[in-house]
């Protein structure tokens, strides 16, 4: 994968960056190029199989889209609902020019009360953020977990790990056939 080309299927420029990190702790010298491509999932993914179908559309249209590139990358946030309440996390989906599809998810952490009433009444969780915390466009900057974790973590950093998780099958083919 030396060199290789990854096309991220976002032009949120979080995202972005997320996948240029990820990336870039197994490929020093890979790029990452963004394209704009639906995800084919409500704009507010609840639950894991809808965030794996976003992140897996994108992928696949990202990859599509722009035939140099050795990878497509989808990343799809979302929430889900458990006993102890919202939970938010992401999914991301790495697919290759063989079809293979590897497929990793992001840690998950429980939402405030406000922010979860509001996406459960229909709003998307980055408005919702911007509703309660008084930010603007947080889903473009530091995302719920940046404004949760004081800044310590942002949503291009807790995305990333994720990246390079999706990546596992690819670096592994012997394990994966």
């Amino acid at each position: 994968m030396s060199g290789a080309l990854f096309a991220v299927g976002s032009l949120n420029p979080i995202k972005l960056q997320a996948v240029r990190t990820g990336v870039a702790l197994l490929f020093a010298d890979a790029v990452a190029s963004a394209v704009a491509v639906a995800s084919g999932v409500s704009a507010q993914p609840f639950g894991d199989e809808e965030m794996i179908s976003g992140a897996t559309q994108r992928a696949q249209a990202a990859l599509q889209s722009m035939p140099e590139a050795a990878y497509g990358v989808g990343l799809e946030g979302g929430v889900l609902e458990l006993q102890e309440g919202m939970f938010a996390c992401a999914w991301c989906a790495v697919a290759g020019r063989t079809g293979a599809v590897g497929l990793a998810s992001t840690g998950r952490f429980l939402l405030p009360q406000q922010v979860a009433a509001l996406v459960r009444g229909g709003m998307e969780l980055g408005a919702a953020d911007d509703v309660v915390f008084g930010r603007s466009n947080s889903k473009q900057n530091e995302g719920a977990v940046g404004i949760l974790t004081h800044r310590r973590l942002n949503r291009a950093e807790f995305y990333a790990p994720a990246v390079l998780l999706a990546l596992v099958r690819f670096v592994n083919p012997e394990h994966f056939a």
